[in-house]
């Protein structure tokens, strides 16, 4: 049975790269074939700033979202993994995603998460670094090995990265994934985890 990946595409800026990686990303993982693949683009969801008193952690099935949001809430729910495409906005990643993340607790928890960066000479490396403490947080486990592309303005071209590498890179990091991801709902399904 094949784990359901959901592939997050963090940028909601005009003119952003950001889907031209996801897609390139999302086709590895097809490839790959330990996945079903779904990519959700935040730039497709409402996600205000301003959230409830209640914490999600402890609201659980009752948090008050906004209907709109339900679509997101859905995937995450049903993920049994994530890759999060972020680029880096002033050594941090974009707003849009913290209140993505911010308006779930439980849909993270125990799952696997792995980064694929993108920016200037850093490639995004400083986002997925403060990503990497915030989903820390909600209980999920980060994937060591990610894709970084520095300078991505002349680093791709035609919707593909130019490094011949980047393909063995994207399986590296899947195949951790896949891994976590097997290993990891197991045993949410062998035993609930104590968050």
């Amino acid at each position: 049975m094949a784990n359901k990946l959901v592939i997050i595409v963090g940028s909601v800026r005009d003119g952003r790269f950001g889907p031209t990686v996801a897609s390139w990303v999302a086709e590895q993982a097809r490839e790959h074939g330990g996945f079903e693949v779904e990519v959700v683009d935040l730039a497709d969801v409402e996600i205000p700033l301003s959230l409830p008193e209640a914490s999600p952690k402890y609201a659980g099935d009752s948090y008050p979202r906004p209907a709109r949001m339900a679509t997101l809430t859905a995937a995450l729910e049903s993920a049994a993994a994530f890759i999060v495409v972020t680029p880096e906005y002033n050594h941090s990643y974009p707003a849009s995603l913290k209140a993505a993340i911010d308006w779930h607790f439980s849909q993270w928890t125990a799952k696997p998460v792995a980064f694929v960066s993108y920016g200037g000479a850093a490639g995004g490396r400083h986002a997925v670094l403060h990503l990497e403490n915030v989903l820390t947080e909600l209980h999920a486990v980060t994937i060591r090995d990610g894709l970084t592309f520095p300078n991505y303005f002349t680093a791709w071209e035609a919707g593909l990265p130019l490094d011949p590498q980047a393909p063995a890179y994207a399986k590296t990091m899947l195949d951790q994934l896949a891994w976590w991801a097997g290993a990891l709902r197991t045993a949410r399904e062998a035993e609930p985890y104590p968050a």
